[in-house]
């Protein structure tokens, strides 16, 4: 006997109204919203988070380029994004408020996120590198002078004082993890027609063309290399440490355990060397932060 389509048109009526039921009542997919600042360094950042969250089947949305730490830890508090990486030393003396500079990596971190917590921000694994003050010489001279340390510099410069000038920041001169605080941790003065103020975004090339001797900059930052120029190693521990963390809602952090263990794994991999070669790339070649982290990401099996 030949059946009619007739009967199974109320059938058809019910699941479809029956799918709609259950759709109109499944919560909609949360978006993750990511900040960052405004610089090369953290949009980069900012840019690894959203292709692995892309990657790891999340609805994003890119709130970075938020220029000024404060604003950006703002943004996180009032729920305007809800991810963006901090740098520890940044969270100790300027969030929270502290005077004294914390200078090892896992007890800075440490202390940060312990307090935080108070305020409701989680801090994950950090990452390895650090992005702190460093000084700066071109690597051919910091050779020739034997040159290695700031122990070295700093006995060289009290037994030469007119022979090697620093080019500095203001605000270098005069913060305690700054100069000041620089010539006493390491035994000596700088003269002061050997100390040259200028922007530090020209304290890269001051050196480069032998504008000046010394440098003080940020360690992670790409013309290091790109400008034949080395960092000259802290030995005494005298500049704070930053480390950069992720820092999430402690609420969000417990809705979404899979996001927190996914940044945690990228943190493990964020190297100087990995932070300093993404840098340059943008900086010096001119690369866009999406292309440059995504490669990045291929590299280290981040990404498929």
């Amino acid at each position: 006997m030949r059946t009619t389509g007739k009967p199974l048109a109320p059938l058809l009526l019910i699941v479809l109204i029956g799918s709609l039921l259950i759709t109109g009542c499944a919560p909609a997919k949360e978006t993750v919203r990511v900040g960052s600042k405004e610089y090369t360094e953290q949009l980069i950042l900012g840019q690894i988070t959203l292709l692995a969250l892309e990657n790891a089947g999340y609805s994003v949305e890119d709130k970075t380029g938020v220029a000024g730490s404060n604003k950006v830890r703002s943004a996180l508090l009032t729920k305007e994004i809800d991810v963006y990486w901090e740098y520890t030393g940044t969270g100790w003396l300027s969030h929270l408020q502290h005077d004294n500079p914390l200078t090892e990596s896992q007890s800075c971190y440490e202390s940060v996120r312990d307090e935080d917590r108070k305020n409701g921000i989680e801090w994950l694994p950090y990452a390895p590198f650090n992005n702190t003050y460093t000084v700066m010489m071109r690597k051919a001279q910091a050779e020739s002078l034997g040159i290695q340390t700031l122990s070295q510099l700093g006995a060289y410069q009290s037994t030469h004082p007119e022979q090697l000038s620093f080019a500095v920041d203001h605000e270098f001169t005069a913060r305690s993890d700054g100069l000041p605080g620089l010539e006493t941790t390491y035994g000596f003065k700088m003269k002061e027609d050997k100390t040259i103020v200028m922007d530090n975004a020209i304290v890269y090339k001051a050196l480069k063309e032998n504008q000046a001797e010394i440098g003080m900059g940020f360690s992670t930052d790409g013309r290091i290399q790109a400008f034949g120029l080395v960092n000259i190693e802290d030995d005494k521990a005298f500049f704070p440490a930053y480390n950069p963390s992720a820092n999430v809602r402690t609420e969000f952090a417990d809705k979404n355990p899979k996001l927190v263990e996914l940044l945690g794994q990228i943190a493990a991999k964020l190297d100087n060397a990995a932070i300093m070669q993404m840098n340059y790339l943008v900086d010096i070649e001119q690369k866009v932060p999406r292309d440059v982290a995504q490669a990045w990401m291929k590299d280290v099996g981040l990404l498929p």
